[in-house]
């Protein structure tokens, strides 16, 4: 293989969120969405050349960073972006703040379809809003859309925006077509903006396409707003660099406003050399990726499937977020995420992060070294193995 995701590489001690946040250097943490593995090559090199220039001034975004953003997105996901309906900024968290804040007023709902992405429920409650569940209907092992249910939360004249995951962490759902257009149809009918977190969809895997929930048709392009970045695709979270795509020229404007104001309006020299160089010339290393990262999926289902099979998978359609259903434990998610903790000095994300609708769940992030992979699961049977 060109690119060996099995190579070690230290991070303790580099100021890692993940792995730096605890001071036990026995403790293995499969937690926070980052991935262990070295980014690109064609990444480090670009961003070498820009280090070795030695001066780090204001930067400008130049239109090649407008133009490989389009590109890829056109050429792997058939999503046609005009460049000036793009707006940068520092996360994809900051941008959703900043949206939510342009589109909606104090004490206004948001609705969100849960479990789902803890920092949702984050940016809803600092613009003083309110967060209004959809849950998400779990039956036989996987997840599906309810749309009575969100028929009823969009006809409150007081729900203005739905925050939209796609594809979806941290149940691992590709939207189908058919399920983005009944979404899209109920939000156009309730006068509700959808905002698209789209920040996993370059990590789909074979049997699922990734659909911008912006490209099903003009009516959707202009009653929403996307949010992407390479962050996730390519490890590069602590570059800080996302894009909102807003089509509509009042809603950008209004966004515009709001990155002003939250002083998200600017992307460091790093940022944009690696959009550059992730966009033009990552696609080999990215099919490499999925390929390693589907084969850590593939090793941690036989895993539980041989030891644990009391603890169903949830099916992994995209991203490298592992959802594993505990309720035949009869602990709550804290409960089981503190003794693997202490017991075994594994790390994993309790299931109520994500909502009360994760009662029962542990997510587990598995991009990181087999070897690393297959000590957890060692831990995970030791305390829960029949």
């Amino acid at each position: 293989m060109k690119y060996n995701f099995d190579k070690t590489v230290i991070r303790r001690g580099s100021n890692s969120y993940k792995w730096d946040t605890s001071k036990d250097e026995e403790i293995l943490p499969l937690w926070v969405a980052d991935m262990d593995f070295q980014t690109a090559p064609e990444i480090i090199d670009a961003l070498h050349k820009r280090v070795e220039h030695g001066v780090f001034g204001y930067t400008k975004v130049p239109p090649a960073y407008f133009d490989a953003t389009t590109s890829w997105f056109q050429r792997r996901h058939n999503f046609t972006i005009d460049k000036k309906w793009i707006l940068f900024t520092s996360g994809v968290v900051p941008a959703l703040s900043a949206i939510i804040k342009a589109l909606s007023e104090p004490y206004d709902k948001v609705i969100v379809q849960t479990p789902v992405y803890n920092c949702f429920f984050s940016s809803i409650r600092n613009n003083q809003c309110i967060a209004e569940l959809n849950e998400l209907i779990y039956k036989d092992g996987a997840y599906s859309i309810d749309y009575e249910d969100l028929e009823r939360k969009a006809a409150d004249p007081k729900a203005k925006l739905l925050l939209l995951c796609n594809p979806h962490n941290p149940v691992g759902r590709v939207w189908k077509r058919e399920e983005l257009q009944r979404i899209g149809e109920i939000c156009l009918r309730n006068n509700v903006i959808i905002i698209s977190d789209e920040i996993h969809c370059d990590l789909v895997y074979e049997g699922h396409t990734h659909i911008p929930f912006a490209s099903v048709n003009e009516e959707f392009l202009q009653n929403s707003v996307t949010c992407i970045a390479p962050t996730k695709t390519f490890n590069l979270a602590g570059i800080q660099v996302a894009n909102i795509v807003a089509a509509d020229e009042k809603i950008r404007a209004k966004i515009d406003k709001a990155l002003n104001i939250n002083e998200v309006c600017e992307i460091n020299a790093f940022a944009v050399e690696a959009l550059i160089a992730a966009y033009n010339n990552g696609e080999d290393w990215l099919t490499s990726l999925k390929a390693y990262l589907y084969e850590n999926y593939t090793v941690l289902t036989g895993f539980f499937k041989e030891y644990l099979p009391h603890l169903p998978v949830v099916n992994l359609e995209a991203t490298y977020l592992v959802w594993v259903d505990c309720s035949a434990l009869q602990q709550t998610s804290k409960e089981i995420a503190e003794t693997l903790l202490a017991k075994e000095k594994l790390w994993v994300n309790e299931g109520t992060m994500y909502g009360e609708a994760g009662k029962g769940f542990i997510r587990i992030n598995i991009a990181t070294q087999r070897e690393n992979l297959i000590r957890a699961l060692e831990k995970i049977r030791n305390v829960y193995g029949k």
